[in-house]
């Protein structure tokens, strides 16, 4: 399912935004929701996903029996606050912590006597530095040799670049990781287990994720649980077309996987990615940030590349089940908006206590 085929990345972006198709294609959806008796919830798994369908208004043309919700699909809103709070503590003891500018104010402990984000500790005398590349950090640790960690966050499509400089060697010793990356198809079979209370008809599969996953990695959700799955791109034609596809299946009664973002993604996808984390880094189970803990879900150092790792080169005990904590401050319903319980709105903090320039949750 392709809309156009064009070599010019200009003109097929324009072409995908163009608002009469949008029109054409809402009013195909409205026409199959009718003949629906049900309610269909639609989730999406990708924060660039749920931009789209928010920057272009896209829930305002659904039916009223269609509703589209957000999943876990932002690596820094699931990072566990412990892992926040361990680079907080480095930083204020002098060890220079390099982040990603989307993690900077990313809210960790929830004690008093600790700066809640790393940019409260910069503010606060700690050593942290916003850097827009992993590359950046592994140049700058290299030239002044000063002892340094990166907060590694991101599902499959930063954990290759990440995880490059540390197969090859390049990421010098004084470079340590916080290896928090997380893996998204064991997620969505988390929500889809352990949450029934809030059925999904559903699935917009990710489409930065698929172009290292493939679209394949995604098969067993209409496979296993019977559930209409599309991987899409991130312009708001490409998020209309999912969404038509899955009324056309749920309309039909039969599941499929539909790759839609066949522009960029292929089947099998990034082989050598792939090949990368798995060289690098073992799967393990993984904390979730108000989530819990969840099988299979997370990459830790392996081998000799565990000279890499921050938490052992520090002394920092592991986060494990018995250790995890349900890290969000009181009355914060980030966890419930997250596995598409409840929407942001529901929170009573949301634009008030809580907004982007000063968060109350993560």
């Amino acid at each position: 399912m392709q809309l156009v085929d064009s070599s010019n990345p200009a003109e097929l972006s324009a072409r995908f935004r163009r608002r009469e198709h949008a029109e054409r294609l809402a009013l195909a959806i409205s026409k199959i929701a009718r003949g629906l008796d049900d309610q269909v919830k639609i989730m999406d798994f990708c924060g660039t996903h749920e931009w789209t369908i928010t920057h272009y208004g896209l829930r305002s043309l659904m039916p009223p029996n269609v509703e589209l919700v957000a999943g876990p699909g932002c690596p820094v809103c699931i990072t566990p606050g412990y892992f926040v709070e361990a680079a907080v503590r480095l930083a204020m003891d002098g060890v220079r912590v390099f982040t990603y500018g989307d993690s900077y104010r990313l809210q960790g402990s929830l004690k008093a006597d600790l700066p809640k984000s790393l940019e409260e500790a910069k503010l606060r005398g700690g050593k942290v530095e916003v850097v827009y590349s992993v590359l950046d950090a592994v140049r700058i640790a290299r030239e002044d040799g000063e002892e340094s960690v990166f907060l590694a966050v991101g599902f499959e499509t930063t954990a290759p670049a990440t995880l490059a400089p540390v197969r090859s060697g390049d990421a010098p010793n004084n470079l340590k990781f916080i290896n928090v990356h997380r893996l998204t198809p064991p997620i969505t079979r988390y929500v889809l287990e352990t949450h029934p209370e809030a059925p999904i008809r559903g699935i917009i599969a990710p489409g930065h994720v698929s172009a290292i996953t493939g679209a394949g990695a995604w098969a067993f959700l209409p496979g296993e649980y019977g559930i209409p799955t599309v991987v899409a791109g991130f312009e708001p034609i490409d998020v209309l077309l999912a969404i038509l596809e899955i009324l056309r299946q749920v309309r039909e009664g039969k599941a499929r996987l539909v790759n839609e973002y066949s522009r960029v993604v292929s089947w099998e996808g990034n082989l050598e990615a792939q090949r990368l984390m798995r060289e690098t880094c073992d799967v393990v189970d993984a904390g979730w940030r108000g989530i819990g803990f969840v099988p299979d879900s997370g990459l830790a150092f392996k081998g000799g590349f565990r000279r890499y790792d921050a938490l052992e080169a520090y002394g920092i005990p592991e986060l494990t089940p018995e250790t995890w904590e349900r890290d969000l401050p009181p009355g914060c319903r980030c966890a419930e908006v997250t596995l598409g319980m409840a929407k942001p709105t529901d929170c009573p903090m949301f634009l008030r206590a809580c907004t982007p320039e000063s968060p109350y949750g993560p």
